[in-house]
């Protein structure tokens, strides 16, 4: 985790907060890394009794997306949505809609861990997700590594917890009574954004991070792909040899749809300037997403 922590040794400028662009039926921002970051810091001190909500979609997310119009809702509610993803990176410059760069919400924690440390500053943070353990483990790494960080709380929910009223209010009150400045929730998508999005209106927290894995790369429980990997665009196939059972079907269906949902983008693009497509109508309410239907 030092290594880690060295690696993003600076300083963040102030957000430019640019408008968002809409890109696969819902709003990503514009941001780069340290944007990101010093959006979120800016909620954190000015200590807002509303809970902004961070969700950072990648291509299996946009998948979900445009075969679920409930979480296409719950992603456009969100106060920050951050591209985790290089294809989305890529295809947003085909749009002339440019995401500056990948935000992927395994790096967006330590960033903002370290910009706290850089800046002297303490930050209180609560761990929810992973199995038994695992969030323990985790808050041990991040206070060794980050001494201006306190990890006032952690919970390793019962599988199924959401669907149980009395077990979400349980989670909501353990968040509020630790004081926290930031909840890290890594329940997996879309778990984590449609419980946060339930239960957000009632946290007494000043921003929540649904970024999935993250809390388990903390804990050493999953690797990240070495930097050489990550910087050759990679680290997708890292994480398909590691664990092919869970993933191989997940990625095989993305690398159908995805393609599909991308030509959607460039019909509705052509429909914007005017220009008929052979076979679709230059009408926009036919060129709407299947799960629409």
């Amino acid at each position: 985790m030092t290594k880690l922590a060295s690696s993003l040794d600076f300083h963040y400028p102030q957000c430019d907060h640019r408008q968002p662009h809409r890109l696969w039926s819902i709003q990503i921002d514009p941001v780069t890394m340290p944007e990101a970051v010093a959006r979120i810091a800016a909620w954190i001190e000015q200590k807002q009794l509303s809970c902004h909500f961070v969700v950072t979609p990648n291509v299996d997310h946009v998948v979900q997306l445009y075969r679920n119009t409930e979480l296409r809702h719950i992603y456009n509610n969100a106060s920050l949505v951050l591209a985790d993803g290089w294809p989305l990176v890529t295809m947003s410059k085909v749009y002339n809609k440019r995401l500056p760069e990948r935000v992927p919400g395994s790096d967006l924690l330590p960033a903002i861990l370290n910009d706290y440390q850089l800046r002297d500053t303490n930050l209180k943070i609560f761990l929810l997700g992973g199995k038994t353990g695992v969030p323990e483990r985790a808050a041990e790494n991040i206070q060794r590594t980050w001494s201006r960080i306190k990890v006032v709380g952690t919970c390793s929910p019962d599988f199924g917890f959401e669907k149980d009223p009395t077990a979400c209010d349980r989670v909501v009150e353990e968040v509020n009574q630790s004081g926290a400045d930031l909840l890290v929730v890594g329940l997996g998508a879309p778990k984590q954004e449609l419980w946060l999005n339930s239960h957000c209106s009632r946290l007494k927290v000043s921003v929540a991070l649904a970024i999935g894995a993250t809390i388990d790369f903390f804990a050493g429980e999953q690797k990240r792909a070495p930097l050489w990997v990550q910087r050759l665009k990679m680290e997708w196939l890292q994480r398909l040899i590691s664990d092919p059972r869970r993933l191989a079907k997940r990625y095989a269906t993305d690398a159908v749809y995805f393609p599909y949902i991308c030509m959607i983008e460039m019909l509705k693009k052509s429909d914007e300037n005017g220009i008929r497509i052979d076979g679709f109508s230059a009408d926009r309410g036919s060129v709407r997403e299947s799960s629409d239907k």
